[in-house]
C-alpha cells in the first residue's frame, strides 16, 4: 500500500468517526431541546393559568375585575389542553363557574372549582415529572453513545498520532542522513528500507545513484590527479608571483616567482598558516593584509620589493574565490588567490616622465618670467606709446604667459607630489588669514565677472594645523573654478565652520553642477568633465587633494546637475 492511500484511509477514518460523533451529539441535543420545549409550552403554561384562576377566584367577591381575569385564563387553558384528563377537568371548571355566575348564593360551587383547578395542576405536574424522567433517560443515553464514539475517535487518533508520523518521518530521516553522507563524498552509504511504498522505491533509487557515484568517483580519481598536476604546472610557469590561500588563511600553493620574492622554500610555505608566516616575514604580512578603502583616484600604492638583484615594483591583487556547492543556492567563500603584477617598467617610465616634466617646467619658468618682464617694459609709457592694436597684442601675450606660468607651476607641484617631495610647513594658522589670502588672489577675477562673493564665517574660530600657503592655494583653486563655471552676476558662497574635531572650508557655486558619473573621477589627474571648457590642465583638483591629504585632512565634492557644486575640505584643529 502506498503512502497516499495510507494517508487517505487514516484521515478518512478519522473524519468518519468525527462525523459520527457529531451526528450522535446533534441527535440527542435536539431530543433534549424538544423535551424541554414541550414542558414549557404544554405544562408550565397550564400551571400558570391555573394559578391565575385560583388568584382571581379568591378576589372575585372584592374585585369586580377578577371575574374577567378568571374568564381570560380559563379561555387560555381551554386552548392549551395537552394531557389525558386535562380536558374533562377544564370543562368541569367552566361548568361550575357558569353555575356560580348564574347564582352567586351557591357557595358549594367555589370548592368544586378549586378542586377542578387542582386536578388540572396535578395532571400537568405528573406530566412534567414524566417528561423530566424521559429527558434524564435521553441524557444518559446521549452520554453513553458520546462516550463510546469519543473513545473510538480517541483510540483511532492516538493510533494515527503514534504510528503515522513515524512511518513518514523515519524514512525521511534515514534518507536525509544518507544524502548528507553522499554530500560528504561517502559514496559507500546505502539506505535499507524494507517497504513497498514510495519510500521503498526512493531508497532503491538512492542506492542505485550511490553505486553509480562510487563507480564514477573511483574511475575519475586518476583524471583528477592529472588535472591537479596540470594546474600546478600552469601556476609554476606563470611569470608573476601567485599565492593561494584557503578560507582559514592556510597556504595551498605558491609558484616559483612567489618563492623568490618571499625568500622562503616550498616546504616552509605550503600547508602553513599565512598569519603565522607573517610574524616572521614582512612581505607575507603585506601580501595578506586586506586593502583599505580605495582613495578618490581608486588606486593602491605599489609594493616595492627587492627581487632579481634590483628594486622592483608590484601591484597586489587579492581575488576572493567563491563557489556555489551542488544543491545549494548561496555562494560559499573557499579562499583567496594573491597575484602580484610586476609594474617595475611602468614605474621607471613614470619616474622618467616626472623628472622630464619637472626639468621642462623648471626650464620654462625662466623664459616665461623674461616674457612677463618684457611685457611690463612694453606697458610702461616711458618706453614709448603703443596704439590700441599693440595694446591688445600685449594683453593677449600677458594672458598666454600667465596661463603658461600657471601650467608650469601646476606641473612642478605635480612632480613634487609624484616624487614624494612635498615640502610642508605645518603650523598653527588662522582660518580667517587663509581665507583672506585666497580672496585677495581672486579679487580681480571676481570684479571682472561681476560675481557676488558671500562670506559666512563665525566670529570666533579655533586655529588649524595647516601649511598656510598650500592650503590657501587649494582654496584659491576652489574659488577660481567656482568663478569660471558661474554665470556673470551670480553668487558664490564661501563658508568656514567648526566641526567636531576639524575646521571645514567650503565653496559653493551656482553653476551647472557635475553629473554623478564623474564625481568619483573629479580629483583624478588630468581629468576634466566632458562638455566643459578645456581651460586648464586638469591637475588643479588632483594637486589640491594631495596637498590636503598630506596635511592629514580630507577633501570632497557635493554636486547635482543643475544645482551647482560645493567643494570642501577639512583640516584638524590646532
Amino acid at each position: 500500500m502506498n503512502i497516499k492511500t495510507k494517508l487517505r484511509l487514516s484521515i478518512g477514518l478519522l473524519f468518519v468517526m468525527i462525523l459520527l460523533l457529531t451526528l450522535i451529539s446533534s441527535k440527542y441535543i435536539y431530543s433534549l431541546r424538544d423535551d424541554t420545549t414541550n414542558i414549557l409550552a404544554d405544562n408550565y403554561q397550564s400551571l400558570e393559568y391555573s394559578r391565575n384562576m385560583l388568584t382571581a377566584l379568591d378576589q372575585m367577591q372584592a374585585d369586580p375585575n377578577a371575574r374577567l381575569a378568571f374568564q381570560t385564563n380559563l379561555k387560555k387553558q381551554k386552548a392549551n389542553v395537552t394531557e389525558i384528563g386535562e380536558a374533562e377537568a377544564t370543562q368541569r371548571v367552566e361548568d361550575h363557574f357558569l353555575e356560580l355566575l348564574s347564582d352567586r348564593n351557591q357557595t358549594n360551587a367555589l370548592p368544586l372549582i378549586r378542586k377542578d383547578i387542582s386536578e388540572i395542576m396535578g395532571v400537568n405536574m405528573r406530566a412534567i415529572q414524566a417528561k423530566s424522567d424521559k429527558a434524564v433517560l435521553t441524557v444518559k443515553s446521549a452520554i453513553a453513545w458520546i462516550l463510546i464514539a469519543g473513545t473510538i475517535c480517541f483510540i483511532v487518533s492516538l493510533t494515527l498520532f503514534i504510528n503515522l508520523p513515524g512511518s513518514i518521518a523515519n524514512p525521511i530521516k534515514a534518507l536525509a542522513e544518507s544524502f548528507r553522507e553522499i554530500a560528504g563524498k561517502n559514496y559507500a552509504q546505502r539506505v535499507h528500507l524494507d517497504r513497498k511504498d514510495e519510500f521503498g522505491q526512493l531508497a532503491g533509487s538512492f542506492n542505485t545513484m550511490a553505486e553509480k557515484l562510487e563507480e564514477y568517483d573511483n574511475s575519475n580519481l586518476s583524471r583528477i590527479l592529472i588535472e591537479k598536476k596540470r594546474i600546478e604546472a600552469l601556476i609554476n610557469n606563470m611569470h608573476e608571483p601567485v599565492i593561494g590561500l584557503d578560507e582559514n588563511k592556510i597556504v595551498l600553493f605558491a609558484n616559483e616567482e612567489a618563492l623568490k620574492i618571499t625568500g622562503l622554500s616550498m616546504s616552509d610555505m605550503i600547508g602553513r598558516s599565512a598569519l603565522e608566516l607573517s610574524l616572521q616575514n614582512d612581505l607575507i604580512r603585506a601580501l595578506i593584509q586586506q586593502p583599505q578603502t580605495a582613495s578618490t583616484s581608486g588606486s593602491q600604492p605599489a609594493l616595492k620589493i627587492y627581487a632579481n638583484n634590483k628594486e622592483s615594483y608590484f601591484e597586489k591583487e587579492i581575488v576572493d574565490i567563491t563557489i556555489t556547492r551542488t544543491g545549494e543556492r548561496q555562494k560559499a567563500f573557499i579562499g583567496q588567490v594573491i597575484v602580484l603584477k610586476n609594474v617595475t617598467m611602468f614605474k621607471e617610465l613614470d619616474f622618467a616622465k616626472t623628472n622630464f616634466i619637472a626639468t621642462v617646467s623648471h626650464e620654462l619658468k625662466t623664459p616665461i618670467s623674461s616674457i612677463k618682464m618684457s611685457l611690463q617694459l612694453l606697458d610702461n609709457h616711458h618706453t614709448g606709446e603703443v596704439n590700441e592694436q599693440q595694446r591688445q597684442l600685449i594683453e593677449s601675450i600677458r594672458e598666454d604667459s600667465d596661463r603658461l606660468l600657471k601650467i608650469t607651476g601646476e606641473l612642478l607641484n605635480m612632480s613634487q607630489v609624484e616624487t614624494g617631495n612635498i615640502q610642508l610647513t605645518i603650523q598653527q594658522s588662522k582660518p580667517e588669514q587663509i581665507l583672506q589670502y585666497a580672496l585677495d588672489a581672486v579679487k580681480t577675477t571676481v570684479d571682472q565677472k561681476d560675481i557676488k562673493l558671500m562670506i559666512l564665517v563665525p566670529e570666533y574660530l579655533p586655529d588649524v594645523k595647516a601649511d598656510l600657503e598650500k592650503t590657501a592655494w587649494v582654496l584659491i583653486n576652489f574659488l577660481t573654478n567656482a568663478i569660471r563655471y558661474s554665470q556673470p552676476e551670480s553668487k558664490v558662497l564661501v563658508e568656514i565652520r567648526e566641526e567636531k574635531n576639524a575646521i571645514r572650508f567650503s565653496v559653493k557655486d551656482e553653476g551647472k553642477g557635475i553629473d554623478s558619473r564623474y564625481r568619483d573621477k573629479i580629483f583624478d589627474r588630468y581629468f576634466q568633465v566632458p562638455g566643459s571648457a578645456k581651460t586648464g590642465t586638469g591637475l588643479g583638483l588632483a594637486i589640491s587633494k594631495e596637498f590636503i591629504e598630506a596635511q592629514g585632512g580630507s577633501i570632497g565634492v557635493d554636486s547635482e546637475v543643475g544645482m551647482g557644486s560645493t567643494f570642501h575640505f577639512e583640516l584638524a584643529k590646532a
